[in-house]
């Protein structure tokens, strides 16, 4: 009987999305922020759209970290 051990190359590799993803889970609000307290500045529609992505972003690598931790415990291959 074949027992599953974690690959750690690959669980350290999706420790390090989660983390820059928590970073940009801070910095997509502050820019959101940034740019609807300034709605009068000529800079208010280029930060929100930046805002708006670093927030989708975040989402994205949350869920790619998550799914890159769980193939490292199964052994999924990518």
């Amino acid at each position: 009987m074949e027992t599953n051990k974690t690959d750690k190359k690959v669980l350290v590799q999706g420790i390090k999305t989660l983390i820059f993803a928590i970073m940009t889970l801070f910095l997509g609000p502050m820019f959101l922020n940034v740019a609807f307290s300034n709605k009068e500045k000529p800079l208010y529609i280029p930060i929100l759209i930046v805002g708006c992505l670093i927030s989708a972003m975040a989402v994205f690598l949350i869920f790619k970290g998550i799914k890159t931790i769980i193939n490292s415990m199964f052994n999924n291959k990518p």
